[in-house]
């Protein structure tokens, strides 16, 4: 007696089949919608809020090789297409199943959920309510992806607000800097630990990406009125006087303000 060979169950088989297609295709998705958003951010600026300058140059590899990538992919369908109906005849083997925590192509399904919602989505830079959740500082962190050298400016009216909170990194006695000129910009901040004559001119530092960014900043005593004039997150140029002063217990260099005006945000707001 002749035993004919058993070639499975054939539903079985193109449910394989059929999540397999699905599968690739939300791959390629993916690929294209992650490929398009690092690009979209590169070519419109948006990826400085979100990178160093210095990494810049990943996400345009990134964006570039996963839209080549989704190219190559679909350029190899028809291919697997035709080898599949000159196979037909045979039967097919299960596709076997990596190890994962999701069901299959629902983590392709995430990236190009995610991948869609950032193409509708503009980065925006940290602001007041975070640099306070962060605590503002008057110090930098040794954190530093490159160390880079510095000098002080001769002139002090030509620093920046980085530039006078290194200067006191390397000489921390305010009254080394009493009567000197300040010229610089930043966003406000309302600190609740300050009068309502003050208010903190800060800047973000990132020293590789947004998540390790963090706020340093310097208070300003206003000549007349209070913080209220100036709104939360406006962004400021300041000219002043360095002082003294000693705020809740502390000596602290203080920008005496004698002029106040409003500026646009910078195309790029932080600082490295």
């Amino acid at each position: 007696m002749t035993v004919k060979p058993r070639l499975g169950n054939p539903s079985k088989t193109r449910s394989f089949t059929s999540i397999a297609r699905l599968q690739s295709l939300l791959d390629l998705l993916a690929m294209f919608a992650w490929g398009i958003l690092l690009l979209k951010y590169c070519l419109t600026g948006k990826i400085n809020v979100l990178l160093h300058p210095d990494y810049v140059w990943l996400a345009y590899a990134a964006g570039y090789a996963l839209i080549g990538l989704a190219v190559l992919k679909l350029l190899q369908t028809p291919l697997r297409l035709w080898k599949r109906r000159s196979s037909r005849s045979r039967p097919e083997a299960p596709i076997p199943q990596h190890i994962s925590l999701l069901p299959p192509g629902w983590g392709s399904a995430l990236l190009l959920a995610v991948g869609l919602f950032g193409l509708q989505f503009t980065p925006q830079p940290f602001a007041s309510q975070v640099a306070l959740n962060r605590g503002v500082t008057e110090t930098l962190t040794l954190t530093r992806s490159q160390p880079q050298t510095f000098r002080a400016s001769l002139d002090p009216e030509t620093r920046s607000l980085i530039e006078w909170i290194r200067t006191l990194n390397l000489y921390p006695e305010p009254d080394a800097y009493t009567g000197q000129k300040a010229n610089v910009n930043g966003f406000v901040i309302h600190s609740t630990e300050l009068p309502n004559n003050y208010l903190v001119l800060a800047r973000f530092v990132i020293t590789c990406c947004a998540a390790d960014a963090y706020p340093v900043g310097l208070p300003v005593k206003l000549a007349e009125g209070d913080r209220a004039t100036y709104p939360a997150d406006k962004w400021l140029q300041v000219q002043g006087d360095m002082i003294t002063e000693t705020l809740n217990g502390k000596r602290q260099l203080v920008i005496q303000a004698t002029s106040l005006q409003e500026i646009p945000e910078p195309a790029n707001p932080y600082d490295y």
